[in-house]
């Protein structure tokens, strides 16, 4: 922290708003969630287009035919989490869909068992069933209150685990470019699949009112742009078990801004389901991080016994 002037966790605590407001410029929205999306995206390519041209396009010599294909994948999963995310947001509450969302660490961890063959703990199996505990108390409450809320909270569901494909496809091709010109491929491609989206389903792009412009390049700024800025510069005084950690504090400040701004109550099961999603998602972060200080002191003894 001695080589920054600005302090990381102020900065995170900045991401984790910045990011809560998402949903709510979503609800406040009369557009539908393609369009939504669409201009989401749109307005944060063109946001990132100078940088991007002055400094980062000599990168796109390094990107291969295989490094294309999975940035294609990485940008359609993408768009089709946020049409998911933002319809799920026309049936259910803000409560609700973000902090289903936030199961987007089990889906990680279930798909590098598939993809990559790598082990569950005991403790992290447990903290699983814990996360997905709450999210039954969630949908069963949502289900009480009415069946659309239940089908909101599915599209969550489905939406989480798009995010979480998006993001193994992703980190291949992330570990050759820098993060402007990774985002920069992948949030062009995604950008052209909801606009192909759009026109498929017949959705108009135009004409909106002023208010719904400014939501649109508020999603692009504040969410977009700036919260994830900030985590991936955190990334460099914090470790990504921090971040990830304080990410799960979105749904809290996403439900305290709906009630403010949306007068969106919150009922007894969100708060408990809510609150048990974030309990077993913060053991099971803090198991994969223990699980990895392990194995790193185990590969320094490796390394000291080879050199002795």
């Amino acid at each position: 922290m001695s080589d920054t002037k600005i302090n990381p966790y102020v900065a995170l605590a900045i991401g984790v708003f910045s990011v809560s407001t998402s949903a709510i410029l979503v609800k406040v929205s009369t557009a539908p969630s393609g369009v939504i999306a669409f201009y989401r995206l749109f307005f944060s390519v063109l946001i990132m287009l100078p940088i991007f041209l002055i400094k980062y396009v000599p990168e796109l010599r390094l990107i291969t035919k295989r490094d294309w294909l999975f940035s294609t994948i990485a940008g359609v999963f993408l768009a089709f989490h946020f049409i998911l995310w933002f319809e799920s947001l026309n049936y259910t509450s803000v409560a609700s869909s973000t902090v289903l969302v936030t199961l987007q660490p089990l889906f990680a961890f279930i798909g590098t068992y598939f993809f990559f063959k790598e082990k569950f703990s005991w403790k992290a199996i447990l903290s699983g069933i814990i996360a997905v505990f709450g999210s039954v108390i969630i949908s069963w409450g949502d289900f009480k209150i009415s069946g659309s809320a239940l089908f909101g909270d599915i599209l969550a569901l489905i939406a989480c685990a798009l995010v979480t494909a998006y993001l193994m496809f992703g980190q291949t091709v992330r570990k050759r470019l820098s993060l402007i010109t990774y985002t920069f491929v992948v949030y062009s491609i995604s950008t052209i699949t909801l606009f192909i989206y759009v026109l498929i389903k017949q959705e108009p792009l135009l004409p909106y009112g002023t208010s719904d412009w400014v939501y649109f390049i508020l999603l692009a700024l504040i969410p977009t742009l700036l919260g994830h800025t900030i985590f991936n510069w955190s990334l460099k005084w914090l470790s990504t078990s921090t971040i990830s950690m304080a990410i799960l504090f979105e749904p809290v400040g996403a439900a305290v801004l709906a009630y403010y701004l949306l007068q969106e109550s919150v009922v007894w099961t969100q708060l408990l389901g809510g609150g048990i999603i974030i309990i077993g998602v913060s053991l099971f972060l803090l198991d994969e991080r223990s699980v990895r200080m392990k194995e790193m002191k185990k590969r320094k003894v490796s390394d000291q016994t080879r050199l002795n």
